[in-house]
């Protein structure tokens, strides 16, 4: 692999990074206090991310998309893990899943969402399913050729803006040699289907104004044509699109924790005390080193994760392993960050006590740490039987 940016990822990050500076940053703080993104202001965002070439960039050319490869994909979700979520989120990507669409489903959903003309969100957790997928309540049943759908899903993050969302719903039972397990299969809902309704959800210490949201079924009528990919087949949809979803988390983390120490590092310069910089302390400069190097590797393991997908290698353990890292040192330099501000940094004066805040949850969704750590030993030991 080579570490050195090519000239076209040189402009993908100095763009992305341009563009947060100019149009994100100014927002972030207003956003963390009222807990609102203003919908015009959101469709300002989406509007200039069309200007700049770069909406829906993770999607293939072949649809409309920008064509992105996983590596500079990563690139560009980096720098835009310096800026907050609820802004950040208008800055198009649609969900890759979306390329399972059949040709109809294309039309309604596909290039409606790359077009920027509509929003989607995905929905899998429950309230009593997490990391548990298997264990998801919400079901639906068959009823000639349509599905009536109840439960709830919850932790929806930003279905207040989406136009549709993209379901997984057990839609039976089969038994396997670890008992009874649900078959599950996923479906386009729009907002406004009859029974469907998308409720506001919790208040977060993470992400403020990235809303997440709760879904409620109520004898929903679905059509079998609005089954994206096959029946009971949701499973093989999600392994085969969403796993990159934790690299972008990993990439995410490592932009937001780049953003903090380089906030920093200045700090340590300029602040004195006994008469020379903090940063000339043995205490302070060398976590000043811990910090950038743990950033250094974290960055560095996600961008060779990216890599190997583009080379069609097993990238399962890598990518796990590249969000394991980088969420827990997010975490870490954030909360050093802070220390080296000292009570300064608890004031929502500098953006630390954000950053520390939006950070815990880096470590729970899409996988938390735990899971992560469980999908790397299991890639380690299936081999030799274990």
């Amino acid at each position: 692999m080579n570490f050195n940016l090519t000239d076209e990822q040189n402009i993908i990050v100095e763009t992305v990074r341009t563009f947060l500076e100019n149009e994100i940053f100014p927002y972030e703080k207003k956003v963390d206090e009222t807990g609102v993104v203003p919908k015009e202001l959101g469709i300002e965002i989406a509007q200039k991310c069309k200007e700049i070439g770069f909406f829906a960039s993770n999607m293939p050319e072949s649809v409309g998309g920008g064509g992105l490869n996983h590596l500079d994909f990563t690139l560009l979700e980096r720098e835009l893990g310096r800026g907050s979520n609820a802004l950040t989120v208008f800055f198009g990507r649609p969900s890759g899943i979306l390329m399972a669409c059949n040709e109809e489903q294309k039309e309604k959903y596909l290039y409606p969402a790359v077009k920027g003309d509509k929003f989607d969100a995905l929905a899998m957790t429950e309230p009593g399913a997490g990391s548990d997928v298997r264990g998801m309540e919400c079901s639906a049943v068959q009823k000639g050729g349509d599905w009536i759908v109840n439960g709830t899903k919850h932790f929806i993050s930003h279905a207040n803006i989406a136009d549709f969302v993209i379901v997984f719903i057990a839609t039976g039972e089969e038994q396997t040699n670890k008992g009874s397990k649900r078959k599950i299969s996923c479906f386009l809902v729009d907002r406004g289907t009859p029974g469907f309704e998308i409720n506001q959800g919790y208040k977060s210490v993470s992400h403020r104004g990235y809303q997440n949201c709760i879904l409620r079924f109520d004898d929903c009528r679905l059509s079998k044509n609005q089954i994206l990919g096959e029946l009971h087949k949701g499973f093989d949809i999600a392994n085969e699109w969403l796993y990159s979803t934790r690299l972008t988390v990993a990439a995410t983390s490592v932009g937001r924790a780049r953003r903090a120490f380089e906030l920093t590092l200045p700090y340590t310069v300029d602040r004195h005390q006994f008469g020379k910089s903090i940063g000339k302390f043995q205490g302070v400069s060398f976590q000043l080193a811990d910090m950038i190097t743990e950033i250094d590797a974290a960055d560095y393991l996600t961008l060779s994760a990216a890599w190997r997908l583009d080379q069609g290698l097993a990238s399962n353990r890598e990518i796990a392993s590249a969000k394991l890292f980088s969420t827990e040192m997010l975490a870490k330099v954030t909360d050093t960050c802070i220390q080296m501000h000292g009570g300064m940094g608890l004031m929502d004066d500098l953006p630390f006590e954000r950053f520390w805040r939006d950070a815990r949850v880096e470590r729970i969704w899409d996988g938390t740490s735990e899971i992560q750590r469980h999908i790397i030993s299991r890639e380690l030991l299936r081999p030799l039987g274990g």
